[in-house]
């Protein structure tokens, strides 16, 4: 699992880092996200995607490797 974060689109609600502040932080000085575990372990993985599903701008997205979408179908 890998985070995509748009800086460009974050408005900086901060629900990312409510949700799951070990991997997400908000920059000082737009206070858009800041990625501080941009490829969580696969122990955070539900808290990682509700805390995508969480942000109001879109601007959080997850990038699945292949071996992960596998894995995903066989259960």
């Amino acid at each position: 699992m890998k985070i995509v974060a748009d800086t460009g689109r974050c408005i900086g609600a901060g629900m990312c880092v409510l949700a799951v502040g070990e991997v997400f932080d908000q920059s000082e000085d737009d206070g858009t996200v800041v990625l501080l575990v941009p490829e969580p372990p696969a122990s955070m993985a539900g808290a990682v995607r509700q805390a995508v599903q969480l942000c109001p701008s879109g601007a959080l997205s997850i990038a699945e490797s292949p071996e992960e979408e596998q894995d995903a179908g066989d259960g």
